[in-house]
């Protein structure tokens, strides 16, 4: 089961690796936010056709109320995320802003540990902390 969520966090981080440096590249000559909603256009349709494709489609109204409260929060913290990453993207290095980035992955500790009763093991909190230092020393000017 490890192997399994570690694989899809790779593969995420290579993928979101691949985001900042096709993003940085397709910035050029276009206003970050329109081409974050290009994205999401682009996104979406993709989505639609994987889901239909794979045979997971089913019913929206089937879904609890929470289920539906709680993806629309998602949704409008990933559309924020977005369009400041994006507009960090335009105007700074894409190392540096993939770099402050990853502070979501503190956040996200410590969110967890508040709202979801998480309790990360002391080997966890080393490497958070080994995260903060890299971001902490990625971020700085050069």
């Amino acid at each position: 089961m490890t192997a399994s969520w570690f694989h899809w966090a790779m593969l995420s981080a290579l993928f979101a690796a691949l985001t900042a440096i096709f993003a940085k590249l397709g910035l050029v000559g276009v206003n970050s936010d329109y081409a974050t909603l290009i994205r999401t256009g682009m996104i979406l349709i993709v989505l639609l056709a994987f889901v239909a494709g794979t045979g997971k489609w089913t019913d929206p109204g089937a879904l609890s109320p929470r289920v539906w409260l709680f993806l629309g929060l998602s949704a409008l913290a990933t559309g924020a995320s977005w369009v400041c990453y994006f507009r960090a993207l335009q105007v700074g290095d894409a190392a540096q802003v993939a770099a402050v980035d990853k502070t979501s992955v503190l956040l996200v500790a410590f969110l967890a540990v508040l709202l979801l009763g998480e309790r990360p093991s002391p080997r966890d909190w080393c490497g958070i902390a080994l995260i903060a230092t890299g971001v902490v020393v990625l971020a700085l000017r050069r």
